[in-house]
């Protein structure tokens, strides 16, 4: 009686065992995704040049957007993950407000170049089919080059080039509505570094499909400097349109 009770129970754990085993290695198996995505976002910036402050504060996207190149990243295994956002973005206006050596407002050209990359890493508080919580710390790299051309009798021109590292911390999380295939998602890290301080939120709303997820986010960054470095503040915000493939 007992070598068949045992021999049940083995049988048992025998057909299991190899599930239980097989769950677990899906769960720790590394995961990827791939977002190339699209921000518009409006520039209103004043930087310091010397004696230039100059404001740049675009009234259409298209209008004074030449170029935009934007792709996110991740992967994950288990409860840990890792990711990076690579932004380039060209803007040319030429209706900006200089203001040279203390003179009044004049008309002058803009031209703004910048390069934002980010890599962060972090632990999952919740991580449910439905729902997730990430905790991440890493850093954002921006990259600025500025130049100014103003409308002046005396026509005069500067040029400068901007590096600023900075630590972050923030947190990322995503929710369904209800069984929905709809889901909100939203982002928001700080940082300080290079005599900066910086922050960046994001929020909208996905779609998911088999292969990934269709996202609409507003996404706003922020630059600020201490003293007479060349950002004394400059803030970047407007929709953003992703294509997330998941594999």
């Amino acid at each position: 009686m007992k070598m068949r009770f045992f021999a049940t129970v083995l049988a048992g754990l025998a057909v299991i065992f190899p599930q239980i085993v097989s769950a677990q290695a899906a769960a720790d198996d590394w995961s990827y995704s791939v977002m190339p995505y699209l921000w518009l976002p409006t520039v209103n910036a004043t930087l310091n040049f010397n004696d230039k402050s100059v404001e740049t504060k675009p009234d259409s996207y298209l209008d004074n957007l030449d170029f935009a190149g934007m792709l996110a990243g991740a992967a994950r295994k288990g409860r840990w993950v890792i990711g990076s956002d690579l932004m380039y973005m060209h803007f040319s206006d030429s209706q900006s407000k200089v203001r040279a050596g203390g003179r009044l407002d004049t008309g002058g050209d803009i031209d703004l170049k910048a390069l934002v990359w980010g890599v962060a890493g972090g632990y999952s508080l919740i991580l449910e089919p439905k729902a997730n919580l990430d905790v991440l710390a890493g850093f954002r790299y921006l990259g600025l080059n500025t130049e100014v051309n103003t409308n002046i009798i005396f026509s005069r021109s500067a040029e400068k080039d901007v590096n600023i590292w900075a630590g972050i911390v923030g947190a990322r999380g995503r929710a369904n509505f209800g069984d929905s295939k709809w889901f909100a998602n939203g982002y928001v890290d700080v940082g300080s570094g290079s005599s900066a301080f910086t922050w960046q939120g994001v929020a909208g709303v996905g779609y998911a499909f088999d292969w990934g997820d269709v996202i609409l986010d507003y996404r706003y960054l922020y630059y600020s400097q201490s003293g007479r470095k060349p950002i004394e503040d400059m803030k970047m915000g407007g929709p953003a349109l992703g294509v997330n493939f998941r594999f």
